[in-house]
């Protein structure tokens, strides 16, 4: 409680502090659901990491409301014939925030890192880029090992995003500690836990667009926490609002409330092979995850916890997305076809399952409603509520059997799966390796052609859902509350908060 109350405290004393700058717009404060890992966006992996690099962080590219690519630190870009290269024209009078110019040799660096570094969660995004070559200093061209559709889709987020050579030179793998982009704000100050700070940068591209001095971000786990900081004036703005609270929202008429269906999805991902907790009925038989799945009724999920705002779901990407395959709808709950399968597969008595949970009182909820349910059929999952970065961590070393975690989501459906369902991707925590799914990953990243693309994934959707190592539950809304003092903010569906032409009354 002494925390919570430090960080009200914190909130409301940060509402009194004014900037300077030529609007004299003041600061932004922003509540997070959590508090992100490191801020470097080739080794960093969380959704409110992304919502921080919004600000400080710009990429090559951008998406706008329809999911299309749009320039950012580029200007365009050409695909050769065969579509094995990529030339992109780059945006003159860019600088860092150390006042670095940003160039094609930048661009060079930057995206080499993001392939070459040790412990890059970008590498598997980029895999296809066989070299980065300078051709004048503002173009840079991409020779690809093969066609790569996605790409620009990936340069739309982290792996697009480009760092100062010496900054980075000289931070190595600190510089997370201190980034340094070419974003609208640079990073000042970070407490872990407490709060990121963030301030205008003089020298910013599209400076004319950036209205607000000083952004403060403050992770507040607590939902309840946030909206009542966001009632009181601690706060400005909200992410992720509860489901249940979208109604006192809506009913203050000093706040405002922005929704999206989200690009991503949250599920349970199964340890298929990583580690000893990997041994366990779930874990070597698919019979023991379907009875898993048959055990869970999504719609009654969706109506208990989110009072059925949010959009159940049985793949990567959402129900109304075009690469959503109809031919797999979503299974109906069936306790007794459950318990047969357990049976088939040898299992007798409950089942005893290590679920990891990470803290957030709708994770719990989800987490105690699925419990529940699974038990029905012979499941007992002992819940294990961590905090969020550690979960994360744990599940990469293996201690896990059931992690309950999702995906904010990418536009482009590659971006919601390679990772997680090949072989050695950095993101595939579970171990999950099939060669005919990798074999169809790689001709959906090679076609253009929305119809061959989809036709790939269908096999991937065959293999994966029936014996992989993720059992997708719901696709959530995108809740955004804002003061009726914030003007000019647009919501995405990838969900991120993006400040540049945001003004404050």
């Amino acid at each position: 409680m002494r925390k919570i109350a430090r960080r009200l405290a914190l909130s409301l004393a940060l509402a009194t502090v004014a900037g300077g700058g030529a609007l004299a717009q003041g600061q932004l404060r922003i509540g997070l659901a959590e508090d992100p890992d490191v801020l470097d966006p080739t080794l960093a992996r969380t959704y409110v990491g992304r919502i921080v690099f919004a600000s400080i962080c710009d990429k090559l590219f951008d998406i706008d409301e329809k999911l299309n690519v749009v320039p950012q630190l580029a200007l365009g870009h050409e695909t050769s014939a065969d579509g094995k290269t990529v030339t992109i024209k780059l945006r003159p009078g860019v600088k860092f925030h150390d006042g670095e110019a940003f160039d094609a040799a930048a661009a060079k660096y930057s995206l080499d890192r993001h392939l070459t570094m040790k412990g890059s969660f970008r590498k598997p995004e980029l895999g296809s880029v066989e070299s980065v070559e300078v051709v004048d200093p503002l173009t840079i061209k991409l020779s690809l090992k093969a066609p790569f559709s996605p790409l620009l889709a990936q340069l739309t987020d982290r792996a697009g995003m480009m760092v100062s050579p010496k900054a980075a030179e000289a931070t190595g793998d600190k510089f997370g500690l201190k980034p340094v982009c070419a974003g609208p704000y640079k990073f000042v100050e970070r407490v872990q836990q407490d709060r990121i700070v963030v301030e205008k940068f003089a020298d910013y591209w599209n400076k004319d667009q950036v209205f607000i001095d000083k952004i403060t971000y403050l992770p507040i786990v607590d939902g309840t926490v946030r909206l009542a900081n966001l009632r009181s004036g601690g706060l400005d703005m909200i992410e992720r609002v509860l489901a249940t609270d979208i109604k006192t929202v809506r009913d203050n008429p000093k706040l405002k409330l922005l929704k999206a269906v989200s690009l991503g999805y949250l599920g349970l991902t199964i340890n298929l092979g990583n580690g000893a907790k990997a041994d366990s009925p779930l874990g070597k038989d698919a019979r023991v995850r379907r009875a898993l799945e048959l055990s869970i009724d999504r719609d009654a999920l969706n109506q208990v916890v989110f009072n059925g705002e949010f959009v159940p779901g049985n793949q990567w990407i959402n129900p109304t997305n075009p690469y959503y395959q109809s031919a797999f709808p979503i299974p109906k709950r069936d306790v007794a076809k459950a318990k047969a399968l357990l049976k088939e597969a040898g299992v007798t008595g409950p089942l005893s399952l290590d679920f990891m949970v990470p803290n957030g009182p709708e994770t719990r909820a989800v987490a105690e409603v699925v419990q529940s349910m699974a038990a029905e059929a012979g499941f007992d999952l002992k819940i294990r509520v961590t905090e969020f970065a550690t979960s994360l961590k744990q599940a990469e070393d293996g201690n896990f059997q059931l992690f309950l975690i999702g995906w904010s989501g990418r536009s482009d459906p590659d971006g919601n799966s390679y990772s997680f369902q090949t072989c050695n991707s950095p993101q595939n925590n579970a171990k999950f390796c099939d060669k005919e799914v990798d074999a169809a990953h790689a001709e959906a990243r090679a076609k253009s052609d929305f119809a061959e693309r989809k036709k790939a994934y269908e096999t991937v959707a065959r293999k994966f859902l029936a014996e992989g190592s993720i059992i997708y539950l719901y696709h959530t809304q995108v809740l955004v509350a804002l003061s009726d003092k914030v003007e000019g903010y647009k919501q995405m569906p990838d969900g991120l908060i993006r400040v540049v032409g945001v003004k404050l009354k």
